[in-house]
């Protein structure tokens, strides 16, 4: 979008996936300037935090309280214009869930608190599902020639499938936008809110095969929840949420919150049948039967 970008990420060492260095490479190829460090490393932290007018954490789920660093840094730098912390997903402030998601839950509410705390000016982003990583989870994870899908509690509650490279994108646009400055942005373009069942269908469709739906039960998720081991509870816990209880979709948007489609009614987002066809079409052996 024309802004330069710097990515703070952990260094390179010789046990660093070969995956990741292929990413540092792509990000250079495209202009970023990557900045290799720690979190921990505060001073330099800071000195690369003044350069810069907008942060953007994508710090994953067991790192969440370690943003504090970065808050401080913030706080320090003290001239930071927008910071988005890493806060996609289910909506902490309306969901509650089993015990082992709601700790996650928790540390997002710190962390949010934390970043108020400062008088920063903040964007909250929120309600949504990474489209391409829970197509995957649902249909690819499993074995392709498999005569049976697995559909989680009814299978009727509703979710919010996005694009990773969507959720990408309206997030840099939220973070230039003074409109959606101090404030939580809901993510759901409404062609992206889709059940299990709905995507049960349209998978059989585009593969013109029937697949047998084998339910679990709200009862078997929740004692997975309890009785797994880390990070299986956790895993168990989110499907609880996600697609047991509609945890992105479970609750009305209130006459003042901000949402991306409507914010940006010009952008042509991912759609969930588009996801699924983008998707067959890197799964070799599916038959894609209706494009």
């Amino acid at each position: 979008m024309g802004h330069p970008t710097f990515v703070y990420g952990r260094p390179i060492t010789p046990n660093t996936k070969p995956s990741t260095v292929e990413l540092h490479k792509e990000f250079q190829s495209t202009g970023v300037t990557i900045i290799q460090g720690e979190l921990s490393e505060h001073e330099k932290l800071v000195s690369i935090i003044k350069q810069i007018d907008v942060v953007i954490s994508v710090l994953g789920a067991p790192l969440l309280l370690e943003q504090l660093k970065i808050i401080d840094a913030i706080k320090i730098a003290g001239n930071v214009k927008r910071f988005i912390p890493s806060d996609f997903g289910c909506e902490e402030e309306r969901i509650t869930a089993l015990p082992p998601f709601q700790s996650y839950l928790d540390n997002r509410k710190k962390i949010r608190t934390a970043t108020e705390a400062t008088g920063t000016p903040f964007t909250f982003v929120s309600s949504t599902c990474f489209g391409e990583y829970f197509l995957n989870f649902l249909f690819h994870s499993r074995d392709q020639q498999s005569e049976e899908l697995t559909i989680y509690g009814s299978g009727q509650a509703k979710a919010v499938l996005t694009s990773e490279e969507d959720i990408a994108t309206y997030t840099i646009k939220v973070a230039n936008d003074p409109r959606t400055c101090n404030r939580i942005v809901f993510y759901r373009p409404p062609r992206n809110i889709v059940s299990q069942l709905d995507l049960a269908s349209l998978w059989e469709k585009k593969t013109a095969r029937y697949f047998k739906k084998v339910f679990v039960s709200e009862e078997e998720i929740v004692k997975l929840s309890e009785t797994s081991e880390h990070p299986h509870n956790v895993r168990a816990a989110i499907l609880h949420s996600i697609f047991v209880k509609g945890g992105t979709t479970n609750f009305e948007l209130r006459e003042d919150d901000l949402e991306v489609s409507k914010l940006y009614p010009d952008f042509d987002y991912t759609t969930v049948d588009h996801l699924i066809d983008v998707f067959l079409a890197n799964a070799p052996n599916f038959e894609h039967a209706a494009l």
